[in-house]
């Protein structure tokens, strides 16, 4: 096996000698390194393979105005577009199989930019000294970037630091040895759902898909999952999508931080991308179940899920507004849109006899949602619960049909 290159970037007028003790580490076990320094002001002790005027440069942009913006924060964002685009070039010819940043809270904010700029599966690893703090939104987190917080690490080397340095080092290049990347060859579907004691369709449709020939991943649709959902999609990965958990596009209109963002149901249908809908969960909201709960939901009925995740029952006006927001987004569709709606529930405790069972607040909603429904989304009301076998079948004689048509590949 060829030795394996790493990208290490960061501050080398400021960090040289951490981040020469990274490479050295790297190189020890086996690896090769390339550098890339993003500093403004200052020069490396000795040059990167990648200097800060052609990362300027790569940006649009120079070190000259960077300096001349007279604002860290202005030149910080400089380095970081030009970091981002550089790194990605650099992947796309070959040039290196994992990347390493390293830095405070200003080489974080670069960090961020630079791991979303490198596709699903090549190892992506932050060394922090805010490492997995509030100050760190889900919107701006790759969906496998690793990261490690950089302990001791403010001003100079020490023993403590170097035990992070050195483990930083040691898991970036063992994930670009080990690493299995994403094989896009063969066609792939992808599904959102929670677990099984909320929704079971995938336990059917996954071995059903796989019999006709596609690869099924399914994301856990509690934020960070769909966020790598939707960005799949976006970078048109997916033959065909069946997107039948959209709670967290709840959890988004109701400013939970539970969230996917704001573009929660739309990658695929921007894309063009097949899908089949149905709002899984639509009834529940879920906040964070160790923080206080936030005023507004003091009235409301609730469920611990686990000590990470509290349920918020959502009454049959909050549904309404759900509703809305599921027509909003696949209004935006361009490719095939089927909505199915499951008319005996869409979660399994909101089932007949199970103790969310709502019937007034489900028929609002999907009356709502009927009427709401834009023309480019083909609408299937199906007479079951959408853990019933009736729901997988009609949602396998949809897709079915698109194969036969030509509208979904493979």
């Amino acid at each position: 096996m060829s030795a394996k290159t790493i990208l290490v970037i960061g501050t080398y007028d400021t960090k040289n000698d951490e981040l020469s003790f990274l490479a050295g580490v790297i190189r020890d076990q086996g690896g090769k390194v390339l550098t890339m320094d993003v500093s403004v002001l200052g020069d490396p002790q000795q040059p990167a393979d990648y200097s800060k005027h052609v990362v300027a440069e790569e940006g649009g942009s120079s070190i000259a105005a960077a300096i001349a913006s007279g604002e860290e924060n202005d030149a910080m964002q400089i380095m970081a577009a030009g970091a981002s685009r550089l790194t990605a070039r650099l992947y796309l010819e070959g040039k290196f199989d994992g990347m390493i940043v390293l830095g405070g809270t200003m080489g974080t904010d670069l960090a961020l930019d630079v791991t979303t700029a490198l596709p699903l599966g090549v190892p992506k690893y932050i060394v922090s000294t805010v490492a997995y703090s509030p100050l760190l939104p889900g919107a701006r987190m790759a969906a496998d970037t690793q990261m490690i917080l950089w302990a001791g690490g403010l001003f100079g080397m020490n023993s403590v630091c170097k035990a992070t340095l050195s483990q930083a080092a040691g898991a970036v290049l063992g994930a670009a040895k080990a690493v299995i990347p994403p094989d896009f060859g063969k066609p792939l579907i992808g599904m959102t759902s929670l677990g099984t004691s909320a929704l079971k369709y995938m336990v059917t449709l996954k071995p059903a898909l796989e019999e006709r020939g596609y690869e099924v991943v399914v994301f856990h649709a509690t934020g960070m999952g769909g966020r790598a959902f939707e960005t799949l999609a976006a970078q048109g990965a997916f033959a065909c999508v069946f997107d039948f958990c959209t709670q967290e596009l709840g959890n988004h209109i109701n400013g939970s931080s539970v969230t996917a963002g704001e573009s929660r149901l739309t990658a695929a249908g921007l894309n063009a991308t097949p899908q089949l809908v149905a709002p899984g969960c639509y009834d529940l909201v879920d906040i964070v179940g160790w923080e206080p709960v936030p005023e507004k939901w003091a009235n409301h009925q609730k469920r611990p899920h686990n000590r990470l995740l509290l349920n918020i029952i959502l009454n049959a006006d909050e549904r309404i507004e759900v509703a809305h927001a599921h027509a909003q987004q696949l209004a935006v569709a361009k490719g095939p849109t089927a909505l199915l709606l499951p008319e005996r529930g869409l979660g399994e405790w909101d089932r007949e006899g199970a103790e969310l069972h709502d019937m007034a607040g489900l028929t609002g909603f999907l009356h709502a949602l009927e009427a709401a429904c834009p023309p480019n989304v083909t609408l299937h009301r199906v007479d079951c619960h959408i853990n019933d076998a009736e729901f997988t079948d009609k949602a396998l004689e949809i897709f079915d049909g698109w194969r036969a048509d030509g509208r979904v590949a493979g």
